[in-house]
């Protein structure tokens, strides 16, 4: 009696490697920007008021950082495309940490106003520039994981620096905090030469005016503006929604909140890149909207505690998969822009959140203005809908390999 040999399915070929050097040496400017920009983001406006120009200047401060960032960001495509992805990162760590350190040379305000400016010029330069060349060293196949990876080395200084630069500037000054700050920056300029991105990269170009037109591009970042406005309410309001009765409440929500994000980040960024990343908007959507209801009942703990927990991890799989499906949709000459558009809607989302749900928790009372704001995040679902399953695993979207890579264009539906 013969038998018939068993043949064996063909082992799957192995995955490429993630942590390359360059990624590691990325990740190099990724902490020195995010060192220099939270450290000082949290001391400045502090030394602002020291100067006799009382609270008002705090404001105005943070306000020339964030207007020249949200410039920057617009103006950094047409500038990545002309000069290349290291040129600009080196002059952005330049900007972000040189006048740092010039920042205690004066207490007027025209002068921490000026430097505010140069700083968020700098910040929206390392931000999409370094965005686009972080992309680029990520292998298609690994990309939401890459990305996640890259956001958790991002994440950690916002963590550490926002809390400490408040601390160093009543302990030992704010002379240390710049100095800290400005070297950490520039201190990053040295790995710079050693990245790859010194030309232009390959693929079609897509501008600023073209994304927001495409609606591959324009959908995910909708959805993710969406997502980010409560994220800007929760950092601001949480603490005044929450009785002064439940300060522990508070404190537990505000260190569920970025941890439920940062695992939910890294799951959906390794689900994304063996399904797909357009299955995952929709569902992180839902889950910030229902975390955001969930709020409502500001005088719970349990119900504060699980709804930032709920929407940590809708926002997670938010942040991940739109900006893995938009880096899809795009050769590498769009990345810049990419990065640009996702990074306008994080900012524009976290400022329309903190400027509109004051005036809305004053004439309805922060539980159901909890209630309203979830209830009309779910107004972008037909946006998110309209992504599902449209882009499968990296593998047939840019992964087989660089040619194909390169052929791609930004999504044509409307």
């Amino acid at each position: 009696m013969t038998t018939t040999p068993e043949v064996s399915s063909p082992a799957p070929p192995p995955r490429p490697a993630l942590l390359t050097g360059p990624l590691l040496l990325r990740f190099v400017s990724v902490l020195g920007a995010s060192t220099s920009f939270y450290l000082l983001l949290s001391a400045v406006p502090g030394y602002a008021t020291t100067g006799g120009a009382g609270d008002g200047a705090a404001g105005l401060a943070t306000g020339a950082l964030m207007l020249t960032t949200v410039a920057g960001e617009l103006a950094t495509p047409a500038l990545v495309n002309r000069f290349g992805y290291r040129a600009v990162l080196a002059v952005g760590l330049v900007l972000l940490g040189a006048p740092a350190l010039a920042l205690t040379a004066s207490r007027e305000l025209w002068w921490i106003v000026g430097i505010c400016l140069l700083r968020g010029l700098g910040f929206a330069f390392t931000v999409v520039a370094g965005g686009a060349l972080t992309a680029s060293l990520i292998p298609a196949e690994r990309r939401g994981e890459g990305l996640a990876v890259v956001g958790i080395v991002g994440g950690v200084p916002s963590l550490v620096a926002l809390p400490l630069g408040v601390w160093l500037a009543a302990h030992v000054g704010y002379g240390v905090v710049c100095t800290v700050g400005g070297v950490a920056a520039l201190a990053a300029v040295l790995t710079v030469p050693g990245l790859p991105g010194r030309g232009k990269a390959p693929g079609r170009p897509v501008g600023m005016y073209e994304a927001l037109r495409t609606g591959g591009l324009r959908r995910p970042a909708v959805v993710f503006a969406v997502t980010a406005v409560a994220a800007g309410i929760i950092v601001t309001f949480l603490p005044l929604a929450v009785a002064a009765s439940g300060s522990t409440t508070v404190a537990v929500a505000l260190f569920v909140q970025p941890t439920a994000t940062t695992v939910a980040r890294w799951l959906a960024g390794r689900r994304g890149d063996r399904r797909g990343a357009g299955g995952l908007v929709l569902p992180g959507l839902l889950l910030s909207a229902v975390g955001t209801l969930l709020m409502a009942p500001t005088g719970s703990s349990v119900a504060v505690v699980v709804g930032v927990g709920v929407f940590g991890a809708g926002f997670g799989i938010a942040q991940n998969s739109t900006l893995t499906l938009m880096y899809t949709r795009v050769s590498a000459a769009g990345y810049g822009t990419v990065s640009a558009l996702w990074n306008l809607a994080y900012d524009a989302g976290m400022g329309i959140g903190a400027a509109a749900f004051g005036p809305l928790a004053a004439g309805t009372g922060y539980p159901w203005a909890f209630a309203l704001t979830g209830a009309a995040m779910l107004t972008a679902v037909v946006q998110a809908r309209d992504d599902t399953g449209r882009t499968p695993p990296s593998r047939r979207t840019g992964g087989a390999g660089p040619r194909r890579h390169r052929r791609r264009a930004p999504d044509p539906h409307p």
